[in-house]
């Protein structure tokens, strides 16, 4: 039998699963960042960063639960160490970052390098017929495209 349990081709199965454990380390990465623009935010913008930093690694959180709940739907594992995470991610690490502008940005690239690996999961889901990866990755691309726009209107 070449399909899993759900009815999808196993070989494009697998290679799902490999791209939303990029995702949920590259998310883990993004998350993390919040805290630590939520936690060291200072200066004139700290009241309303702070909320916002919060709202993000809140969104982010489930977003976490929701890529590996698909793993598994898929028959795969999710990453769950440190180390996997950081072999994988390409989302920009921020450390100690206190300045407004600097966060925001660091927010705004990191948004972007998840909306690469979304889109390349997009297109694989589709040619897979995997209606439920697909929807999730169309919701999740929607939310982060508005949310650059509305950050990048901050920053001007």
């Amino acid at each position: 039998m070449n399909t899993t349990i759900i009815g999808l081709d196993k070989k494009e199965t697998e290679l799902l699963t490999y791209s939303l454990n990029s995702l949920l380390a590259n998310f883990q990465v993004y998350y993390q960042n919040l805290r630590g623009l939520h936690w060291n935010i200072k200066g004139k913008s700290f009241f309303e960063l702070h909320v916002k930093f919060e709202e993000f690694y809140t969104d982010s959180q489930e977003k976490i639960d929701l890529i590996a709940e698909r793993i598994l739907t898929l028959g795969g594992s999710p990453l769950h160490t440190f180390e996997d995470y950081s072999a994988l991610s390409k989302v920009p690490v921020g450390k100690n970052i206190s300045n407004d502008v600097e966060g925001v940005t660091l927010v705004v690239n990191s948004l972007s390098e998840l909306l690469k690996i979304e889109r390349t999961i997009l297109e694989a889901s589709s040619n897979a017929n995997d209606e439920g990866t697909n929807a999730m990755m169309s919701d999740f691309i929607a939310a982060q495209e508005k949310s650059i726009w509305m950050l990048n209107a901050w920053l001007q």
